[in-house]
């Protein structure tokens, strides 16, 4: 199931399902040149850690070795010892670059290949999904896991294997220059340092998921305020959405305290763990040099080896929070991708293939709530190549029948087909490319004019582009523009007004030219004079097609086939303008109060 909370948070992540389900993305099936690169990369770790661990710290035991013993070793000798040395220590990060340089190219193409996969399933998710989160928590959500893909596949390949291997390397050196007493310690003090390792992160672990879900917070908050940031100028909330970030950010400043200085404490015990065990191994040397079993070089050894030991050690700290840390970003992620999309394609689903475009809604029953029914058992046929209007006060419905045709839900009941085809049982591609519509609120991608028109159907030809402007009446004010179609419309669209936005979602349906048109209050943002122009558009483009207008004017609607007339989720009326002013009922009712309000709008305006 998914995450109750808008930010996909699970407690209790377990790592090794996490792991198992990430490391696929290492080892792609379909991409041999990646694997390629990974085998080079453990190649290239393996080099570097054998001559880190017998190069450097032997050459320079040797040197030592060289100038206390008596007679003292050629200095010729000595200094190519040192030269080695040093040479030695090169070639570790030579190595080391090198495997860095191979790598890479894996760990953005698994990135990659992640975030593609959650950004496609997050499309493919409901609207219902969509509409109960918080787009910028689900955007933290996404980012945070697939940043830590690559972070995750470095430190297990690149830090923890080459730590056993180095550890397992040093310790075959520890037993046959040493004896089992230096083994059993590096032993013992690797177990107490994973130990203490694990215990203290696991409890900075809380602290963390608690600052990230204050981070998550804050940042969801602060993206929902500013794209409503109209709303928030005329209600003069400035300061109210201030103090409501300030306080959402003051919570993560104290817990982001708390996580730091539990930092502090685990730095510290690893710092007493190793030194102590330094400190005990080249004492236990020195030891066995005064008993005259050990070398003056051989304290040099064991304190190289120790320190080139406890280096990645050290790290191991942070490793194992930062893979902590991904696993909870990851596993919060793929609860995401693991959200079931609530519509899906039915099995052996087949392509819409639309003839003549006869549309059908038989007793479609709906609720967006399993207790509450929107539609009750709506019943209508519109024929092929014809009109039909649906009017009614809000909330009877009317949006909720385009949607439902695009199949943004599934019925509770009854069924919807075109064409005699059940567009349960087509899918979901073929339907939606059959459809187009005019929203009652538009909303454009922050890109330009041209792009969003061009959205309408991809490959769209320029000359095609301008067609459709100028058939929605809008290639006028574009031209006008210094960018003209390149012109930016800034985020959804906001540097428009509305009734320029209308025509750019008219211009993109035109372009896609579909037989099925849904006009959903397609003129509520014009005025009068270019609500005119767009309506003999409208009437135009309404022809050879099976359109469904949702309105509220009824002004605009008077040369529709059908009205139907919704209220509380029913049918009530239907029929043509004379018909159903004739018959007296609700849509005469709405017409007459309609005209009472126009009346006394031009009195209003002639006064």
């Amino acid at each position: 199931m998914p995450p109750s909370d808008p930010t996909g948070r699970s407690v209790d992540r377990p790592l090794g399902p996490t792991l198992r389900r990430f490391l696929p993305y290492l080892w792609p099936a379909d991409a041999p040149g990646m694997k390629v690169r990974v085998v080079g990369a453990m190649m290239l770790v393996i080099i570097s850690k054998l001559v880190q661990v017998y190069g450097a710290p032997f050459a320079l035991q040797g040197a030592v070795d060289g100038m206390a013993t008596i007679p003292r070793s050629p200095t010729s000798l000595v200094i190519l010892l040192v030269v080695g040395y040093a040479a030695a220590r090169f070639g570790s990060t030579l190595f080391d670059n090198l495997r860095n340089t191979v790598f890479e190219k894996v760990g953005q193409e698994a990135t990659r290949r992640l975030a593609s996969q959650v950004f496609r399933h997050l499309h493919d998710l409901s609207l219902r999904f969509h509409l109960e989160r918080r787009t910028g928590a689900v955007t933290k959500v996404v980012e945070r896991g697939t940043k830590s893909i690559d972070t995750m596949l470095y430190f297990l390949l690149f830090n923890i294997a080459p730590t056993v291997l180095e550890l397992s390397l040093v310790l075959g050196i520890f037993w046959v220059k040493f004896g089992w007493p230096l083994v059993a310690a590096t032993v013992v003090m690797v177990v107490v340092y994973i130990w203490f390792t694990r215990k203290v992160t696991d409890w900075r672990a809380a602290l963390r998921e608690r600052m990230n879900d204050l981070d998550t917070g804050a940042v969801a908050h602060a993206v929902d305020s500013l794209l409503n940031f109209e709303t928030v100028k005329y209600f003069g909330a400035e300061d109210r959405e201030a103090r409501r970030y300030d306080a959402a950010m003051g919570a993560y400043a104290r817990a982001a305290v708390k996580s730091e200085n539990s930092l502090a404490w685990l730095n510290i015990g690893q710092a007493a763990i190793t030194n102590l065990m330094l400190g005990a191994g080249m004492g236990f040397v020195v030891w066995g040099w005064a008993e005259g079993r050990f070398s003056a070089g051989d304290v040099v050894l064991v304190s190289t080896l120790l320190s080139q030991l406890f280096r990645p050690l050290d790290l191991l700290g942070m490793v194992y929070r930062t893979i902590r840390q991904g696993v909870i970003d990851m596993g919060s992620m793929f609860d995401l991708v693991d959200t079931p999309s609530e519509v899906v394609d039915s099995p052996g689903a087949k392509s819409l293939e639309v003839g003549a475009g006869h549309l059908r809604f038989e007793n479609v029953r709906f609720g967006y709530e399993p207790d509450r029914d929107i539609l009750k058992g709506i019943t209508l046929d519109i024929p092929a190549g014809s009109t039909v209007a649906v009017v009614g006060p809000s909330g009877a419905g009317k949006s909720t029948l385009a949607r439902l045709l695009y199949r943004f839900y599934e019925l509770t009941g009854g069924r919807i087909t075109i064409d005699g085809q059940d567009v349960a049982h087509v899918t979901q591609a073929s339907l939606r490319r059959a459809i187009g519509i005019v929203p009652q609120d538009t909303v454009l991608f922050n890109d330009t004019i041209g792009y969003n028109i061009a959205y309408g159907r991809e490959g769209a030809t320029e000359a095609e582009i301008r067609a459709a402007a100028r058939g929605a009446a809008i290639a006028g004010f574009i031209e006008a523009q210094p960018d003209g179609y390149d012109t930016r419309v800034g985020e959804r669209g906001l540097k428009l007004s509305g009734g320029e936005k209308q025509r750019v979602a008219i211009a993109r349906t035109l372009l896609k030219n579909p037989p099925i048109l849904i006009l959903d209050e397609a003129t509520s943002a014009l005025d009068s004079r270019t609500e005119a122009d767009i309506m003999a558009t409208l009437h135009a483009i309404e022809r050879g097609r099976t359109t469904i207008v949702i309105a509220h004017r009824l002004s605009t609607i008077v040369h529709a086939d059908k009205i139907v007339v919704l209220e509380a989720g029913r049918v009530v009326e239907q029929g043509t303008h004379a018909d159903l002013l004739r018959a007296g009922g609700t849509y005469a009712e709405l017409w007459a109060r309609q005209a009472s309000e126009q009346r006394e709008a031009e009195s209003e305006v002639a006064s």
